[in-house]
């Protein structure tokens, strides 16, 4: 006889409620986007623009059209940016597209502000080197903070949806085409030096993101755990979690360390398994941000 439990309707669900930023949440993020923005401001107009060379998306489309109309920058980058926000803030939200509408403003008073200004060097490979580094690391910095300064971004995440492509595929594919047009209206030595510029800063880009003292996450399954964990511990100063894990062909009930470390630590973490356990599983990643928990490392002597 099956013996069967009936329950009355289930409750409903209580709504989710986003969290709202605090005052000082909003400063900060005010603070970075308009830094940001700025650096990228200075990128275009003392390095890049005087030296025709473009930056992909929106902005290089901005840089094109300015210098075939005669008009400032800035105007396009807003005219230009304005339908993609709009979009973005019925898609992907408030937050986000207010948070971009920021950084476009400021960028684009920012070009304004700085036009005048003569460029730092006519060196064509420092500009774009130069260049490179001011556009990633400001980039970045409006990123962290939540934002976006270009429209392209919107349109990827857009043509995503209904596409076999990567939002970044389709960033990427879009940008080649607009920095290639480059060649047409300036001239292909100015696209190919275009093209160093994005590719510099799209590194430091990732640079300002993750910084440069990038986390890894390790995982490891020995039958040796025990002695392994101890040794990270007292070796490395790191704190270790065990986790439960089954084999999925055997069953075999296995115990997997999980640790986080620093990429400086990567070889010292390798040799410290291999010692104690040739045979077991290594594997490691790459983490973008760690909060919380322990990472803090512990004294060791």
């Amino acid at each position: 006889m099956t013996d069967v439990t009936t329950h009355g309707p289930p409750s409903p669900a209580k709504p989710i409620r986003h969290h709202k930023l605090t005052p000082l949440e909003i400063a900060r993020r005010i603070l970075f986007i308009t830094v940001g923005a700025i650096l990228v401001g200075v990128a275009l107009e003392i390095f890049l623009v005087n030296n025709s060379i473009i930056d992909g998306g929106i902005t290089g489309i901005s840089i094109m059209s300015s210098y075939l109309s005669g008009l400032p920058i800035g105007v396009f980058l807003l005219v230009l940016n304005l339908p993609f926000l709009i979009l973005g803030y019925r898609t992907i939200g408030k937050t986000f597209a207010l948070s971009t509408l920021l950084g476009v403003i400021v960028l684009s008073i920012s070009t304004y502000l700085l036009h005048p200004v003569q460029p730092f060097t006519d060196d064509i490979f420092l500009a774009a080197v130069f260049g490179g580094i001011f556009l990633g690391a400001g980039t970045g910095i409006v990123l962290r903070a939540g934002g976006s300064l270009d429209g392209t971004e919107i349109v990827a995440i857009l043509l995503n949806r209904k596409s076999p492509f990567s939002v970044g595929q389709m960033v990427m594919f879009i940008n080649f085409f607009i920095l290639g047009c480059a060649g047409f209206v300036y001239t292909w030595d100015r696209a190919m030096f275009s093209l160093i510029a994005y590719y510099i800063a799209f590194k430091v880009i990732d640079l300002t993101i993750e910084g440069f003292d990038e986390s890894k996450s390790c995982w490891i399954i020995s039958d040796y755990y025990k002695d392994i964990g101890d040794a990270i511990t007292a070796r490395l100063g790191r704190g270790v979690t065990l986790l439960h894990g089954e084999g999925g062909y055997t069953g075999d009930q296995k115990k997997v360390i999980f640790c986080v470390i620093t990429r400086l630590e990567e070889a010292k973490l390798k040799s410290i398994v291999n010692e104690l356990d040739p045979g077991a599983f290594l594997a490691v990643g790459n983490i973008h941000d760690v909060k919380g928990g322990r990472f803090r490392k512990k004294d060791i002597h």
